[in-house]
């Protein structure tokens, strides 16, 4: 279970996470609001990588920053900004990040592969970064976070930059991961969630409003009724 406990975050004057509170279980998850809504912000400090002003994470029932590293290694993250070394090829980018993970060397190159099969990028592997498009980077990024089947992954707008056949098949994908993991999906797009989230969590201005289960509403319907005044006509 991870559990957020009044998570907030102010940079100076303003307020960007206001006391978040919720708790996950296995399955799939959307963080659904607007740009600027906080989403972002939250998957930083889930993730270790932010710290929180106020409030604490906690993993099946102890503070991360206790936990440290038994709680990273059980992590897996796709940020939205594609920061990947350019000057390494896919696989050599997923070996660097394999090896942080702790996954030996026996394993490594079967699990690269799967991963690589996964993000449909076996014919790009040996290509470097740099010559990536931004969807491919984005599809590496999503490879190098399942890495060693982790049990929590982070996704930043994980469809940001793909073409509507890889936006498709990357959510399909996405969707059976949830059965053994915890999947937190954060997106501004409701058609990128919609059909593989189990529960949506719904964010404004820093505020988390609610959480409900997919089936129980019109995502469309109430993205336009909640976030109306950011939304353009």
């Amino acid at each position: 279970m991870l559990e957020l406990k009044e998570i907030t975050k102010r940079y100076g004057d303003q307020v960007v996470l206001d006391h978040v509170s919720f708790a996950l279980e296995n399955g799939i998850y959307g963080l659904l609001g607007p740009n600027g809504a906080g989403k972002s912000t939250l998957m930083n400090i889930i993730t270790g990588i932010l710290p929180s002003d106020e409030g604490a994470v906690y993993w099946n029932g102890k503070d991360i920053q206790e936990l440290k590293t038994d709680y990273f290694e059980q992590i897996g993250y796709a940020p939205q900004q594609q920061g990947c070394y350019d000057t390494f090829s896919g696989c050599r980018f997923l070996s660097y990040m394999a090896t942080l993970k702790g996954i030996t060397k026996q394993a490594m190159e079967q699990e690269i592969e799967r991963v690589l099969d996964f993000v449909n990028l076996q014919d790009k592997k040996d290509h470097l970064i740099r010559t990536y498009s931004g969807g491919m980077k984005q599809r590496i990024l999503i490879a190098q976070a399942i890495l060693g089947n982790p049990k929590l992954i982070v996704l930043d707008e994980p469809t940001a930059g793909l073409d509507p056949k890889e936006r498709v098949r990357i959510r399909e994908q996405i969707k059976t991961l949830g059965k053994e993991a915890i999947i937190l999906v954060s997106t501004h797009v409701v058609s990128d969630i919609e059909p593989i989230a189990d529960h949506i969590l719904w964010i404004k201005k820093g505020t988390l409003l609610n959480q409900e289960e997919t089936s129980d509403t019109n995502l469309e319907q109430n993205f336009l009724r909640i976030f109306e005044e950011e939304c353009v006509k």
